[in-house]
Formats: structure tokens, C-alpha cells, sequence
């Protein structure tokens, strides 16, 4: 299928630049790049959710401070309502 976009000169001046020192024409940079983006965009939308979305990229000390709270909120807990 054919398309036509706009494109800033200054932006096609670097393509240009960059697939004829990738020995590519501006066709192939461009289908490989819009190809990379969505390939990215379809990794990260089924990729993990929630907290497993950021798990291990937690600030230093983060866990700690959240075992504290998660402490503190199992102490309130009266073991009678357990029964």
C-alpha cells in the first residue's frame, strides 16, 4: 500500500542520511523503524501489569518501607476475627 506523509527537511535530511550509510534506501530505514516502534509498543502492551509492570525497578529502600506498612497493617488484625 502507498502513503503519503509529511516530513520536516531537517528529518529527512538525517534519514536520508542515516539508510545511506546504512547502505538502505529511505523506503527500507523507514519500514524498519515504523516496524521497530510498533514491535516496542506491542512488547510493552502485553507485557505485565500492575505491580509486576515495574517489579525489580522499585527505588532503593522501597521494599523495606513497604514491608513496614504491610507489618503495620497485619497488626490491626485481631486474630479473633479469624475464626
Amino acid at each position: 500500500m502507498k502513503t503519503t506523509i509529511e516530513i520536516a527537511d531537517s528529518v529527512y535530511r538525517q534519514v536520508k542520511a542515516r539508510a545511506a550509510l546504512r547502505g538502505q534506501t529511505v523506503r527500507a530505514f523507514l519500514l524498519e523503524a515504523i516496524g521497530e516502534k510498533l514491535a516496542l509498543e506491542s512488547k510493552t502492551e502485553k507485557g505485565p501489569s500492575g505491580w509486576r509492570a515495574v517489579f525489580g525497578k522499585a527505588p532503593e529502600g522501597a521494599a523495606e518501607e513497604l514491608q513496614t506498612r504491610i507489618d503495620e497493617e497485619f497488626s490491626r488484625i485481631d486474630p479473633e476475627d479469624w475464626k
